[in-house]
C-alpha cells in the first residue's frame, strides 16, 4: 500500500510547510550539498561538480544550484526535477536573505561565548557543533569573519534545524560591521567601481542571455576549482569577464554578485573582491 507523502518523505513535508510561510527552501544531500532544481541539473547532469555549493555551471535560463535553487513554489518542490531528490535528502536548507533574515553561524563554544558577550540576544537554534543566531534583516554573506563565525544571508543557504527559541531581534550594526575589513596595507590601484560594469558603446556580442550566463558560470567554476593562488585566480577571472563583457553594459549586479559569492566561498574577503574588481576595471580602462 502506498504510504502518505509525509511518512515517506518527511523532509518534503518540512519544505512545503516552510514554503507556505514564504521561506525559500531546497533539499540537501549528505554533506550539506544542494540539488539542482531543474531536470537538466538533477543529479548534476549539467556538468556541475558534485560538491558544488555555488550556482552553476549550467545552460539553464536562470541559476538553479545552491541558494539560487531555493524556492517557495510548491510545484517546483514537488515537481519532476526533485522527485528523486527527496528520497535522498539528508536535510532541508533555506535562503535566509530571501526571507529577510541573517544567520550568524557559530561553530564552537568559543564563538558562542564571544556572541553572548558581544551581540544582542535573539532567536537561537542549536546546531551539531554550535548555534545559529537569527536576526531580522538581510545583509551580505561572508565566511570566517572571525574564528568559528560565518554570516549567512543573501546568496547563501543555511540548514533548517527548527524554529529555535527566543525572540528574534533586528540585525545589529555589530553584525554588519563583521564584514567590513580594514583597508589593505598593500599598494593597489583605486578607481570608482560601477556595478553593473559601465557600458561604453562597444558592440554587444551576446546573441542570447544564455551566452552571458554561460560565461559567468564558467568564471564561477574557474574560481571554485582553484586549488592554490586564489587571489591571482580571482583577479584573472574578473579580468577575463570584464574583458569579454565589460564594455557593452550587459553585466548586471546579479552577475557580479555571483562572481563575488564564488570568490568568498574560496575564502576571499569582500575587501579583496572589491580590490580585484577595481584593479581589473582599471587595467582595462573601464
Amino acid at each position: 500500500m502506498t504510504q502518505p507523502t509525509d511518512i515517506r518523505r518527511p523532509h518534503l513535508l518540512t519544505a512545503l510547510d516552510l514554503a507556505a510561510r514564504a521561506v525559500p527552501v531546497l533539499p540537501l544531500r549528505a554533506g550539506k550539498v544542494p540539488f539542482g532544481n531543474c531536470r537538466a541539473c538533477a543529479g548534476n547532469a549539467c556538468g556541475g561538480r558534485p560538491n558544488m555549493k555555488t550556482p552553476g555551471p549550467c545552460h539553464c535560463p536562470r541559476p538553479c544550484h545552491a541558494w539560487a535553487a531555493a524556492t517557495t513554489d510548491p510545484a517546483t518542490l514537488t515537481g519532476p526535477a526533485w522527485a528523486s531528490a527527496w528520497r535522498q535528502t539528508a536535510a532541508v536548507a533555506y535562503h535566509p536573505g530571501g526571507t529577510g533574515l541573517t544567520v550568524v553561524d557559530l561553530d564552537h563554544t568559543d564563538a558562542i561565548t564571544w556572541a553572548r558577550e558581544t551581540l544582542p540576544a535573539t532567536r537561537t537554534v542549536p546546531t551539531t557543533r554550535g548555534e545559529h543566531w537569527i536576526y531580522q534583516g538581510a545583509m551580505q554573506s561572508a565566511n570566517a569573519v572571525r574564528d568559528g563565525v560565518d554570516i549567512k544571508s543573501t546568496m547563501a543557504y543555511a540548514r533548517w534545524l527548527g524554529p529555535g527559541t527566543g525572540t528574534m531581534t533586528d540585525l545589529p550594526e555589530a553584525v554588519r560591521a563583521l564584514i567590513v575589513k580594514e583597508p589593505s596595507t598593500a599598494r593597489v590601484v583605486r578607481a570608482p567601481v560601477s556595478v553593473p560594469a559601465p557600458a561604453v558603446g562597444g558592440e554587444c556580442r551576446h546573441r542570447t542571455p544564455a551566452y552571458l550566463d554561460r560565461g559567468v558560470a564558467m568564471a564561477e567554476q574557474q574560481i571554485t576549482e582553484a586549488t592554490s593562488g586564489v587571489h591571482a585566480v580571482v583577479y584573472r577571472t574578473f579580468l577575463a569577464v570584464l574583458s569579454a563583457h565589460g564594455r557593452c553594459g550587459c553585466l548586471t549586479g546579479a552577475h557580479v554578485g555571483r562572481l563575488f559569492a564564488a570568490a568568498q566561498a574560496k575564502g576571499e574577503s569582500p575587501r579583496h573582491c572589491h580590490d580585484a574588481w577595481t584593479n581589473a576595471l582599471t587595467r582595462l580602462g573601464l
